[in-house]
This record gives structure tokens, C-alpha cells and sequence, in this order.
């Protein structure tokens, strides 16, 4: 199977997993800002990873927990939704990729402040 056509099915996966989450899940556990921003289908249809990207720390724990025990629901849902051969059973995984892009951006700008504190030290 192509790599284009797996990452075709991933993203259908993706999205149809994202609206049976947010319409047809009713956990009160799934509270909170979180999304999912990639899922990695393995080509034999068999498995999907799904990064979820939680913004608030505290509820973290609790949405990976409900996501996880309602994966058999969803996935369930998405045979109903999508035409594949098999389909694949879900594995949820935290993405940390943004909060990583946000403790980069606080370094980055740590260091461009204790620049300018230099240049500012060195014209006097």
C-alpha cells in the first residue's frame, strides 16, 4: 500500500475519530481543551496511533483516561463510518509537541532578553 494512501486513511481516521468524540461522547472526563492532532495508521490497517494534544495539565490524566476506555465505542463507530477492510484499534497517546513549542518559545525569548541586557551593559 502507498504512503500516500495511508496517510489519506490516517487523516480520515483522525477526523472521524474527532467527531465521534466531540458529538457522541458523553464523558464528563473529556471536559477541557484538548484535540487530536495526528494519527499514525500502520499499513496493515491493524492499529492506530492517536496524538491528542491536552492544554490544560491538570485534566490531562483524565481525558487520556476516558479516550481509553472508550476507545472499543469509537472504534466501533469509525467501522460504521469509514469503508476499510479492518478497522483499526486505537491507541491514544499525549502529544507534547506544543507544549515543547511553548517552553522553546520561553527560552528563546529568556535568551533575547539577557541580550539585550548585555548589548544595553556594554554602550555604558
Amino acid at each position: 500500500m502507498s504512503k500516500f494512501r495511508i496517510d489519506m486513511i490516517s487523516e480520515e481516521v483522525r477526523r472521524e475519530a474527532d467527531k465521534i468524540i466531540r458529538e457522541d461522547m458523553h464523558d464528563p472526563r473529556l471536559g477541557g481543551t484538548y484535540c487530536i492532532t495526528r494519527a499514525e495508521v500502520t499499513r496493515d490497517l491493524r492499529y492506530a496511533k492517536m496524538y491528542v494534544s491536552i492544554l490544560e495539565d491538570d485534566k490531562a490524566e483524565g481525558v487520556i483516561a476516558a479516550l481509553k476506555s472508550g476507545a472499543g465505542f469509537i472504534r466501533r463507530e469509525l467501522g460504521h463510518r469509514l469503508s476499510l477492510r479492518y478497522t483499526p484499534e486505537l491507541l491514544f497517546v499525549r502529544d507534547q509537541n506544543i507544549a515543547y513549542g511553548v517552553h522553546v518559545a520561553a527560552v528563546l525569548r529568556d535568551i533575547a532578553s539577557k541580550t539585550e541586557e548585555s548589548d544595553q551593559n556594554q554602550d555604558e
